[in-house]
């Protein structure tokens, strides 16, 4: 007997435990709205992909072929506790059929360890979950010689769930993002540099299941504007695609000039804190948005320390939330490797700020009031009038508005060098000469390369090969870049 061929594969995912300890009410909302997202996300993969909603999961089936695909999203997606991969039997009644099929399924994971089968029962049948671990057990225990069974530490767990006559054999087991869904925690505004601090508090709200917007503010040139909309984009596309989010982006050089000429050298850095949080708080009225988010954290530079941090938080009425507030640096920097942006934050280009001479470390209350109405507060306001505010979807093309970098489709045509800035391995196959240079190593190692030649920056969806372009043109005043779009 041939044994047929798998065209799907099923995923059972697990809430995040702090959902299923909430009110019915809550509880049910929290449940629909990760449902809602996970069809949002999956949709865009496949649409032959089948959902089912139950009390305690939810089950997606999809195409073998979109397995990869569907498992990254799944473990993107905040709410989830664990994404199990399974093997669907229907119409399973008797253990002599689980026990024969569990075995043909799993016998070869065992051969030479030692392993145990745990089983979860659901519905009317006429045996216990007991039972089936028992009679499975010693079934592929008498049929796989060289394995052991082990009933404390077994080096292989068989887990099969039987839910009426529906058996699901359990094949891999990942952590998921754990948190809250996305969307069921309001909305809030994220004051981003582009660095470590700042997109590591963004993931985290993301994660906490609030739909986290992005603010940024320009203190001169292009080029930092650009990194900060690539990384926003990446965190977006990553973990928060299935909702809607803006990027503000507020000029703030006049506003820095503002600063040298009216405030005192030892609270400039308070200042500017100051000033973002008060042009945030009108770019949040006007999107009515509740709290901001900071990446500070305590006593990291001269401006958060607790009483300088007090200071600046009596410039608005919105809560601010400080998430890293408490962490140590090699923390941060941790979950910016585990979410994939601290090769973003080392290649994020220099921009001049407000550096304070001789820093106030412990500002005073009554003398920070007097150095705030020295400022002309109608530059502050000129700036938030100038603000543009996008989708952060429409990055993509929003990228093309910023520059002029030439689009190549048709590369037959000339005598071109592609280079693959994708930060995997792999490498796009071309007519033409191609190379791989990551984009986080592009900074360094594009100058080395031969500049009598053309080249064309290659990425999947055109959003880095667009900004890193810009970037290379504006920055180092390369004339020898285009982008190639397939």
């Amino acid at each position: 007997m041939v044994e047929a061929e798998v065209k799907t594969q099923k995923f059972i995912v697990k809430f995040f435990p702090e959902i299923m300890i909430k009110g019915s009410k809550a509880k049910r909302q929290m449940i629909d709205q990760l449902f809602a997202n996970i069809k949002k996300i999956l949709n865009k993969i496949s649409e032959e992909i089948e959902y089912k909603k139950l009390f305690d999961k939810i089950e997606v089936v999809c195409p073998i072929e979109k397995v990869e695909e569907v498992r990254e999203k799944l473990l993107e997606t905040s709410g989830i506790e664990l994404v199990l991969e399974a093997i669907q039997i229907d119409n399973m009644t008797t253990l002599d059929e689980i026990k024969k099929v569990v075995n043909e399924k799993m016998a070869e994971e065992i051969q030479n360890k030692t392993f145990v089968v745990r089983a979860k029962r659901t519905g009317q049948q006429e045996f216990k979950s007991t039972d089936i671990e028992r009679i499975v057990g010693g079934y592929m225990l008498a049929n796989n010689p060289t394995s052991k069974v082990d009933l404390r530490n077994p080096e292989v767990t068989i887990k099969v769930e039987l839910i009426h006559k529906q058996l699901n054999i359990i094949t891999n087991r990942y952590s998921g993002l754990s948190g809250f869904p996305l969307g069921t925690q309001g909305d809030i505004l994220s004051l981003m540099s582009g660095g470590f601090d700042s997109t590591v508090a963004s993931y985290l709200t993301m994660k906490r299941g609030i739909k986290t917007h992005f603010i940024f503010f320009n203190l001169g040139g292009i080029a930092h504007e650009i990194g900060v909309k690539q990384v926003a984009f990446y965190l977006w596309n990553k973990f928060g695609s299935s909702h809607k989010v803006t990027f503000t982006s507020v000029p703030f050089e006049d506003v820095v000039t503002e600063i040298f000429n009216s405030t005192s050298q030892s609270y400039m850095g308070v200042t500017l804190k100051r000033l973002m949080l008060m042009a945030s708080e009108k770019i949040a009225n006007n999107l009515k948005i509740d709290a901001l988010l900071t990446g500070e954290s305590v006593a990291q530079v001269s401006s958060q320390t607790l009483r300088n941090l007090a200071l600046i938080d009596q410039a608005t009425q919105k809560l601010v939330l400080r998430p890293l507030s408490t962490m140590n640096k090699p923390e941060i920097i941790d979950i910016a490797e585990k979410i994939g942006t601290r090769k973003f934050a080392e290649n994020m280009p220099e921009y001049c700020g407000v550096i304070s001479k001789n820093p106030v470390t412990h500002g005073s209350y009554e003398r920070m009031e007097k150095e705030a109405k020295k400022f002309n507060y109608e530059v502050l306001d000129k700036a938030v009038e100038e603000a543009l505010t996008i989708n952060v979807d429409e990055i993509i093309s929003d990228v093309n508005s910023i520059g002029e970098v030439e689009v190549v489709h048709d590369i037959s045509k000339g005598n071109y060098t592609v280079i693959d800035i994708r930060q995997n391995d792999e490498c796009i196959e071309t007519c033409c000469e191609t190379i791989k240079i990551p984009f986080y190593k592009l900074k360094s190692e594009f100058e080395k390369l031969p500049q009598d030649k053309e080249y064309l920056f290659y990425c999947d969806k055109g959003v880095l090969s667009q900004l890193h372009a810009q970037y290379l043109i504006d920055s180092k005043g390369y004339k020898n870049i285009k982008v190639y779009r397939p």
